[in-house]
């Protein structure tokens, strides 16, 4: 009987009753405890000075802080917890205007420095397998290696987060992590438990407006802006301290992908920001950044609206203006990824003399919890590998442990000691002194009142996005909800967004199947704040370098207007592509010219490209018009707002694949037309497609129109128009 029920059986529930003996059950009678048993009153706040509307220190002595925070940073090994997917580079920073009114730290007030820095890009949530273009905030971490030492900005390029206190850390990355029963989904936000927590923890509803912005699918790296999310201080020679945000705006402008091409990316090139990032600084098109401060005086603290330690509130920059003072600039790729990019390791606690902390809640968690996963990651010596050792001599009595590379001579390692060797420095020698800053509040687990305010710039955020930026919101969260297939967790969210905005949750109530609400819960205050809508980030000078523009030909293609845009587009730096039926050669139209393809059609797809150029040539059109896949490449690049150059025979060709019945424009002879970003020219001379100088709006000629429109990003006009929903890609 036994041999029988185990050929039925396979021994199935031995290895379930195994572990049942190891399985607990989250259920809504239990109550939260310690790892060593004890019932605990509140998991949100860290223990902290505080009073009824004043912020002070958080307190190392909470056990219940800094359990779940030492818990959380030792959950993986070797995988970063957060930011496991990233890439990087060596540059510089760069100052033009000395600070020395606000802080005494020498990287912000001597203009004959160039100091030398390591900035790591990464998203948060996904794994280092993940794909670079899901919907997520990106990291944006700066090493400076100063002659003081190592300053790090662990920065995102967003410049808000998700909670007030570091004690929320481990439920808002659980939250957005893989749901724990199976594992899924992978590095994207669009499940229950994370829409669950957005629900249930009101002070993420600032952040999750951000995320759901184009400002979560960035274009490039290279285009987004990078914010200290956290208040600093500085600290001048007179003693005078001032609070701080950090904040870098990028030369090439503020731009997203569109999220249909984000989503296909991810299949056909997950590798296509750090790719991106590599191939511009290899070429020479090295990214660089505005870097900015802005500052308030100590005494201006309390005399705003909001609380200004708190990391889920911006500083409006009608309020508190960034003042440009210096500029980053990336110059250099990796030798190596791993020692240099995975071994990277930053913490919020390395500043220099000039530079201190706030007491920012989020702040002082993280300059515990950076170091503390640094020592899981790394060991206790992870400063002495190469890339985290600073450029400055580094003397102390640190000894021993794992993987130790000092070697230090002498009979002592101890202060004091009786040969006065390697004492402490003075300030006066550049010693780090903290501000005297005098702290009066109660222990207690709680918050000052402003922090007890979320949907306020929540608010503000919603009313300063464009009508094309709002749009993306709502479809962003659209889909997002539609991925939660728990009633209760759409349902509730379309409620919260009623606290931000009427017309949005009755919107996004209707796509994803909620209960439209009939009356805002909260009337909308009507502010805007300028600097939080992309369109408000164009380009320090218009520019298509380092732009990738695709080239379509087959044989019979043009070869004095593949010749004249080719030229073009390598003199200002864009990176041409050209794209053939085939890798092999391809004949022009005269039979004797040819080239060589980059790639062929089913190799390479429109979303790795910004623009899209055909030449003409009736036989090279013919076989395009007749490959589904040039069409496709065609109907694609049209539907996610990029340009569209053609010339001679394929502008028909362009013409029918669109199909949209004559509501695009094109070209009939040698009148060049451009009609919502499709620039077309049929009747082609040598001279015909203009000198290229600089890229000016209103140019005469295809090619500096062209160039006009690729400069621009995208065609938003065609997405206000509705053109580009009737188009199948």
């Amino acid at each position: 009987m036994e041999k029988a029920q185990q050929a039925i059986m396979g021994h199935g529930s031995d290895k379930i009753n195994d572990l049942a003996q190891e399985t607990k059950e989250m259920t809504s009678s239990a109550r939260l405890t310690t790892d060593y048993g004890v019932k605990q009153t509140s998991a949100d706040d860290w223990l902290k000075v505080v009073s009824q509307d004043k912020q002070g220190p958080m307190l190392l002595e909470d056990p219940l802080g800094r359990e779940r925070i030492h818990r959380f940073d030792h959950e993986r090994i070797p995988e970063r917890v957060v930011h496991a997917r990233g890439s990087g580079a060596f540059g510089t920073f760069t100052l033009f205007e000395s600070a020395e009114d606000v802080t005494c730290a020498p990287v912000l007030t001597d203009t004959s420095r160039k100091t030398p820095i390591f900035i790591r890009f990464s998203t948060v949530l996904g794994s280092r397998g993940s794909a670079d273009t899901v919907r997520d905030v990106r990291g944006f971490a700066v090493k400076f290696y100063t002659q003081e030492g190592n300053w790090d900005i662990v920065a995102n390029n967003i410049p808000v987060f998700f909670i007030q206190d570091a004690i929320k850390f481990p439920d808002v990355i659980h939250a957005g992590k893989p749901e724990p029963h199976n594992e899924v989904p992978q590095a994207q936000t669009a499940h229950n438990n994370f829409w669950d927590f957005q629900f249930n923890h009101t002070e993420a509803t600032h952040m999750f407006m951000w995320a759901m912005s184009d400002r979560g699918i960035p274009r490039s790296y290279r285009m987004m802006q990078g914010f200290g999310v956290n208040t600093f201080t500085l600290l001048n020679a007179k003693g005078e301290r001032h609070f701080v945000k950090f904040v870098w705006t990028p030369e090439l402008g503020v731009h997203s992908l569109v999220w249909d091409e984000a989503l296909k990316l991810a299949g056909e090139d997950p590798d296509f920001h750090r790719k991106d990032l590599w191939e511009a600084i290899e070429n020479g098109v090295y990214p660089k950044w505005k870097f900015g401060i802005q500052v308030i005086p100590e005494a201006d603290e309390h005399k705003f609206d909001f609380d200004i330690l708190d990391a889920t509130k911006i500083w409006p920059e009608d309020l508190i203006p960034v003042r440009y003072i210096g500029q980053l600039e990336l110059n250099r790729n990796p030798d190596e990824f791993f020692t240099q990019v995975e071994q990277i390791a930053f913490c919020t606690s390395h500043i220099v003399p000039g530079i201190g902390f706030s007491n920012d809640p989020l702040l002082q968690g993280r300059n515990f919890s950076y170091f503390d996963t640094q020592l899981s990651r790394l060991g206790v010596n992870w400063q002495e590998l190469p890339i985290n050792r600073p450029v400055c001599p580094v003397m102390n009595f640190n000894r021993d442990g794992a993987m130790r590379h000092t070697i230090t001579k002498g009979t002592v390692n101890y202060w004091p000691n009786r040969f006065e060797a390697c004492p402490p420095a003075s300030e006066a020698e550049g010693g780090y002194a903290e501000y005297a800053e005098k702290i009066i509040g109660i222990k207690a687990r709680a918050r000052s009142a402003k922090f007890k305010e979320h949907f306020n710039q929540a608010q503000l955020f919603w009313n300063s996005m464009s009508p094309i930026e709002k749009n993306h919101i709502i479809n962003a969260l659209s889909f997002e909800l539609d991925h939660c297939e728990d009633p209760v967790v759409y349902t509730r969210m379309v409620k919260r967004l009623a606290d931000i905005d009427l017309g949005l949750a009755q919107t996004v109530a209707n796509m994803v199947g909620g209960e439209a609400p009939t009356e805002a819960t909260r009337p909308n205050h009507g502010r805007k704040a300028p600097n939080l809508s992309m369109s408000d980030f164009p380009p320090a000078k218009p520019s298509i370098a380092s732009r990738r523009v695709a080239i379509l030909v087959a044989d019979g293609y043009d070869a004095v207007a593949f010749n004249a845009v080719y030229a073009a587009l390598t003199a200002a730096l864009a990176v041409p592509l050209i794209i053939g039926t085939r890798r092999n050669k391809i004949i022009a139209a005269d039979g004797t010219t040819h080239i060589t393809p980059h790639h062929h059609l089913e190799g390479f797809r429109s979303v790795m490209v910004d623009a899209l150029f055909i030449p003409g040539g009736e036989k090279s059109v013919k076989t395009l018009s007749q490959s589904g896949r040039a069409v496709h490449w065609v109907r694609e690049a049209f539907g996610h707002l990029k340009t569209i150059g053609a010339t001679g025979e394929a502008v028909a060709f362009v013409e029918k694949a669109v199909g949209l019945d004559g509501q695009i424009q094109v070209s009939s002879g040698d009148d060049l037309l451009e009609s919502f970003g499709v620039v077309t020219l049929r009747a082609t001379k040598p001279d015909s497609f203009g000198e290229f100088k600089e890229i000016v709006k209103g140019a005469a000629g295809f090619v500096p129109k062209f160039f006009e429109l690729i400069a621009a990003h995208r065609c938003f006009a065609r997405e206000e128009a509705g053109l580009h929903s009737q188009v199948a890609f």
